[in-house]
């Protein structure tokens, strides 16, 4: 990585940790329809990851 660095002119820069700080409350009716979207998103996302370990 330090070789890559002096290639290139690069310079490593140290970088803030960056905490969450908001809660998601996933309980009722908009709780629901954000599970529900999240999870429609993530099989559209990975069909055939799923369809792979169905067949497995």
């Amino acid at each position: 990585m330090l070789n890559e660095t002096k290639k290139y002119g690069v310079n490593i820069v140290e970088r803030p940790h960056v905490k969450a700080n908001k809660k998601l409350d996933l309980t009722g009716g908009c709780g629901k329809q954000i599970v529900h979207s999240e999870t429609k998103l993530v099989l559209r996302t990975h069909k055939n990851t799923f369809r792979k370990l169905a067949d497995m």
